[in-house]
Formats: C-alpha cells, sequence, structure tokens
C-alpha cells in the first residue's frame, strides 16, 4: 500500500501506511445490497408480455449502471487512496485510471491538528488536518483510521525530522560557544 519500498530513498524508514477508514465502504454497500434486491425484484414482477424479455435487459443495464456508479467507482477510489508516513515524507496518493501522489516532507510539516465527531470518535476514525510551510499550505485528510495513533506517529516524524545530528556539531569547530565569552553585541571577548 503507498509508496513500494524501492520508491523510498536512501535512509527513508517507512512508519505507517494506511487507507481511508472503511465507514466510506458503508453508503456503497447499501447501495449495492438495495439496487440488486430492487433489480431482483424488479426482474422477478414484470409481467409476461410480447416485450417482457426487454424490460429485463432493460432492469439490468441500468441496475449495472447505477451500481458502477454508486457502488463499484467509490470502491476503487477507497481502494485506491493510500496514505503513507515515512521517517522522511507524508505521502498521499490518489487515483484509480490515472494516478496521483502528493508528497510533504516531514521537516516542512508546522502543525497538525486532528477532528473528530462523536461518530468517529467511537469507530477510531476522524479528520486530520495538516499544515504546511510548502505549496500545498493546509490539506484536510478525512477518514483516517486510529486517528490519534497516526497523528502521535506524525508528531514523532517531526521530532525526529527537527532533531540535530550530533555528528553535524561535533564537525564544527568545537562546538557551540559557551556564552561566558560573548561581550553585549553577541561577538568574542578578546
Amino acid at each position: 500500500m503507498g509508496l513500494p519500498d524501492h520508491h523510498l530513498t536512501e535512509g527513508e524508514q517507512r512508519i505507517r501506511s494506511f487507507r481511508p477508514h472503511w465507514r466510506q465502504l458503508v453508503v456503497p454497500f447499501l447501495a449495492l445490497v438495495v439496487i440488486v434486491v430492487a433489480s431482483g425484484a424488479a426482474m422477478f414482477y414484470i409481467p409476461a408480455f410480447e416485450y417482457a424479455g426487454y424490460a429485463r435487459i432493460a432492469v439490468a443495464v441500468i441496475s449495472v449502471g447505477l451500481l458502477t456508479v454508486w457502488a463499484f467507482v467509490p470502491y476503487l477510489r477507497w481502494k485506491n487512496t493510500s496514505y503513507l508516513i515515512t521517517s522522511h515524507r507524508l505521502s498521499i496518493g490518489t487515483g484509480v485510471l490515472s494516478k496521483s501522489h502528493e508528497d510533504i516532507p516531514i521537516a516542512k510539516v508546522n502543525t497538525v491538528s486532528a477532528e473528530q465527531t462523536l461518530v468517529e470518535r467511537i469507530l477510531g476514525s476522524g479528520t486530520l488536518h495538516v499544515e504546511s510551510a510548502g505549496e500545498q499550505g493546509r490539506i484536510e485528510l478525512r477518514d483516517i483510521p486510529h486517528l490519534q495513533a497516526v497523528r502521535a506517529e506524525l508528531f514523532r516524524a517531526i521530532d525526529e525530522a527537527e532533531e540535530p545530528d550530533e555528528d553535524d556539531d561535533a564537525g564544527e569547530a568545537g562546538g557551540p560557544e559557551p556564552k561566558g565569552d560573548l561581550d553585549g553585541t553577541g561577538r568574542r571577548r578578546r
């Protein structure tokens, strides 16, 4: 799900990959049941007359069209939407026939907030708002499963991205200067 491992950069680690919450499939499933039952009943109750065969074909064609629009397409959208949190980025993949990937570098994420209704709290899902310093600005990710765990992992990735490497500080000339050696202007005393 999400990006394959060979698309990750060197040193990048997969933290979590997931899809939108399964509750997005409730309405398409109910549509599937209602359309199948209604089309079955319509075919059964079509009276015997000269064009009964054509009427059954018409019911079948309409049923397939409705199933495609209200059940199959929403399922494909859900199946082909993926979110990936790595040590370097938040990646959002969407698209059924044409794919689209949006990557937000973890270092550019400014704020992460969550929003849940009562039903979403019961189901453990919710909306995640990610604000970045890049072009995207604020992104709203709806129906995120295990919202609080995802939010915590995203915060952990942001914190790890902000931590300076100890090797970088040691490589500079003697590291940071003690504050007692500076005069009032920030220059080194002589």
